[in-house]
């Protein structure tokens, strides 16, 4: 995935991962099924053997998306997964699992993930989500889109470069209820100047410098921070965020009570379909496909 709009995935929301749980496991190596799908993934780390797609995606989802986010909002995540995996793929039927960057966990991870009276019910949860959506994509202009997506949107989801045409900024004020939708933390000056001065070492923030050196120098209109000056060197809100280690970079940061406090909004980078947003919109009767509609403009699913 292209760095500029994985930075965040990557960090986040964002990690996939797979499991061979489900198609059984012996002295770590895969045991082969007949494939389903027609597509592919190679293990060429330490484990050998291959994997379905479909059968590969119910690892993946189990980790992207709480299990009890409901079904439909499941099963827009499901689409979303192996949207990213045909786009990978492009013309071929298989593919590295090193290509596609992603973490695999075992059964017993999962376990550990869910919990061992929650580890059944959550994965017959994902495997209807996986199954009722087999071999569909989100494609634009009949070609798989980069279906970002993000726990919470600040209320309004981001807009796309000229790139990413279908990224429109989407109205989610769903997200506004989550529990985690605000946060707010706070350092020392010595702290805030530490974390900081990790990000470049041509240009060294001085604790006296704070608060007044901080500068918000653009935010898009979905509230984001572009641009920000601490100190003498102007940063990306991406930047800021990371070292301080922000849930996203829809922030303020000000000066209170000797300390610099940072006010955040959302988790995530902000683009593509928000997961609580998607939540709640299940919840309220939408399917699948209106959720994906609602974030992504003018797609069309495809199911090959």
């Amino acid at each position: 995935m292209k760095r500029i709009w994985t930075g965040w995935i990557l960090g986040l929301l964002i990690p996939y991962i797979v499991t061979l749980a489900w198609t059984g496991t012996v002295r770590g190596e895969i045991r082969q099924e007949e494939a389903s799908s027609g597509k592919t993934v190679i293990f060429d780390g330490d484990r050998s053997g291959s994997i379905d797609v479909e059968n590969y995606l119910l690892g993946i989802v189990a980790n992207q998306i709480p299990a009890d986010y409901g079904e439909e909002a499941l099963k827009a995540q499901a689409i979303i997964a192996r949207t990213y995996i045909y786009q990978q793929m492009g013309a071929s039927n298989e593919i590295p699992e090193s290509a596609l960057d992603l973490d695999y966990l075992e059964e017993q991870d999962l376990e550990k993930l869910w919990g061992r009276e929650l580890f059944q019910t959550y994965y017959e949860n994902i495997k209807k989500a996986v199954a009722a959506t087999a071999q569909t994509v989100i494609t634009y202009e009949g070609v798989e889109i980069d279906a970002l997506f993000h726990r919470i949107s600040a209320g309004v989801t981001r807009t796309g470069d000229e790139k990413h045409p279908y990224l429109q900024s989407a109205e989610s004020a769903e997200d506004l209820t989550a529990e985690d939708y605000l946060w707010i933390g706070s350092w020392s000056p010595a702290d805030f100047t530490a974390k900081i001065n990790q990000i470049s070492e041509t240009s060294k923030l001085l604790k006296t410098q704070l608060p007044e050196s901080i500068q918000m120098i653009a935010r898009d209109l979905t509230g984001y921070v572009e641009e920000i000056q601490i100190g003498n060197h102007v940063y990306t809100g991406e930047e800021v965020a990371l070292a301080l280690e922000l849930p996203s970079s829809n922030f303020t940061l000000e000066g209170y009570e000797g300390k610099i406090r940072a006010v955040c909004k959302g988790s995530g980078h902000g683009y593509g379909m928000s997961q609580y947003g998607a939540k709640i919109k299940a919840e309220n009767g939408e399917t699948a496909e209106e959720i994906l509609q609602d974030y992504y403009k003018n797609i069309i699913l495809k199911t090959e």
